[in-house]
């Protein structure tokens, strides 16, 4: 491997010890073809410079990477499904593979895989991961990060020549390994494992080990699990307001699928909104509607309680209780931050903002615009939205009540609105025609065309709104 010097491993992990991770093999896969290297991602962690071989070898044979963890770490937690307890959970398909800082940030953070073999915790699964649901998780991520949203990073998706056998999908099925790169996978489900077996001396482990490498914010306040809580919370909140400003729906969000550090993870069966509707769901087999876009933000409440219950036997009651009182002010404050980022706005007063924001979501509730095109064409304010291939959408009672208040707003930073991306008709969009068209390419002629011209599109609208 060339030595590169924003490459800084760490092996701090391990300072959990023994119950909280297995230690695993990864499989022997007959095929190791790279389908997606993420070099932008690995530049962050000095990896930008690994040749193709040693690609191969550190992500399909995961032969361990320098001075980092020494073997695979299969993470143990628990979590409530569709609200049932599951108390038989841990990594089942994936392991945590090396942990690195940033180059700048310094934040430590981890790779972790997704299709990499079977563990204690696979239950009657084969450990793997379709290639599509490979290609559906760089897609998810790369729109996500362009549209603002903290989440983790596909690293690399390296097809491995398996057949699988899926019932909720055509099969056999072609197969491949995923490597994510993420700001820890401590997970709300990691304290309720600690607490269901009532260890209050893992709980106050688990707890310093957050502070001291994941948020720093709670690592000099005496009651530690106490900050921590509120520290998470804070993230969680504002991790929900950026789907929604996003318009995007998890789709599955389990306690052992939020992570403590606010970062989104763990792709299934995501969806983009195709117009505002608050009972779209991603999820086929979510019937009763609990995962539904509307409802991400009460669900994340109901998370971070599972997370207070379990912070129970180490931390004080009240002191929790009180803590999640103020969540619902965090959260309409992320939500003011999150949609006016998204429209391109400087902020005004707390209640213009509050006032435009209701006004927007109700014009495009009303009038069923869609979306993304919406957003784009009121980006930075102006009369760019006359010009519109959505303008038969832009009148109406509903419009009219947006349109006064939003003339009184100005564009938050006007030189974006000089990009080349702003000078389309249309934004970049991610529905699910988009999805599966892309994935029939591949499937039916191994035609990767469509799935790199969209992450190119993807890369354009990224350098339009957040500059990198």
């Amino acid at each position: 491997m060339p030595v590169n010097p924003d490459y800084r491993p760490e092996r701090r992990l391990l300072e959990l010890g023994e119950g909280f991770y297995d230690l695993v093999q990864p499989a022997d896969f007959p095929r190791r073809i790279v389908r997606y290297r993420n070099d932008r991602a690995a530049a962050q962690i000095g990896l930008d410079t690994l040749s193709d071989d040693e690609w191969r070898d550190h992500f399909a044979r995961f032969v361990p990477l320098p001075d980092t963890l020494p073997e695979p770490l299969s993470l143990r937690y628990h979590g409530y499904q569709f609200r049932v307890y599951n108390p038989e959970l841990g990594d089942g398909r994936g392991f945590t593979f090396a942990q690195m800082r940033e180059a700048g940030s310094n934040r430590l953070l981890e790779l972790g895989t997704k299709g990499s073999g079977q563990t204690p915790w696979s239950r009657q699964g084969d450990g793997r991961l379709t290639l599509k649901g490979g290609v559906r998780e760089v897609l998810a991520t790369e729109m996500l990060e362009a549209l603002g949203v903290n989440t983790s990073k596909t690293l690399s998706v390296i097809e491995t020549g398996e057949e699988l056998w899926r019932g909720d999908e055509p099969s056999p099925t072609r197969s491949c390994v995923l490597v994510r790169l993420s700001h820890g996978h401590i997970r709300i489900g990691s304290f309720e494992r600690q607490a269901f077996h009532q260890d209050a001396d893992r709980l106050h482990r688990l707890v310093d080990y957050a502070a001291t490498h994941l948020i720093p914010e709670a690592a000099a306040v005496d009651d530690r699990p106490l900050a921590l809580f509120r520290a998470a919370m804070t993230r969680v909140a504002m991790l929900g307001a950026q789907w929604m400003a996003a318009g995007f729906v998890h789709g599955v969000l389990n306690t052992d699928n939020i992570s403590i550090t606010g970062e989104s993870f763990d792709y299934g069966p995501w969806r983009f909104l195709p117009t505002l509707d608050p009972n779209f769901t991603a999820a086929y087999f979510d019937q009763t509607g609990l995962y539904a876009f509307g409802r991400q933000l009460e669900t994340l409440q109901w998370n971070l309680c599972r997370f207070a219950e379990a912070l129970l036997l180490i931390a004080d009651r009240e002191a929790l209780i009180a803590a999640l009182q103020e969540f619902p002010a965090l959260v309409d404050e992320a939500l003011r931050d999150s949609y006016l980022r998204r429209l391109g706005l400087a902020r005004r007063t707390t209640e213009e903002d509050d006032n435009l924001l209701r006004a927007f979501n109700h014009f495009l509730a009303d009038s069923q615009a869609p979306y993304e095109q919406a957003f784009f064409d009121f980006y930075g304010g102006g009369e760019r939205w006359r010009k519109s291939p959505a303008i038969s959408y832009y009148q109406g009672p509903s419009f009219e009540a947006f349109i006064g208040r939003f003339n009184t707003y100005k564009a938050a930073d006007p030189a974006r609105l000089l990009h080349a991306y702003f000078q389309r008709a249309h934004p970049v969009t991610m529905l699910i025609d988009e999805v599966e068209a892309i994935w029939a390419g591949i499937d039916e002629r191994d035609d990767w065309s469509a799935f790199f011209a969209k992450l190119g599109d993807i890369a354009l609208m990224r350098e339009a709104l957040i500059g990198t």
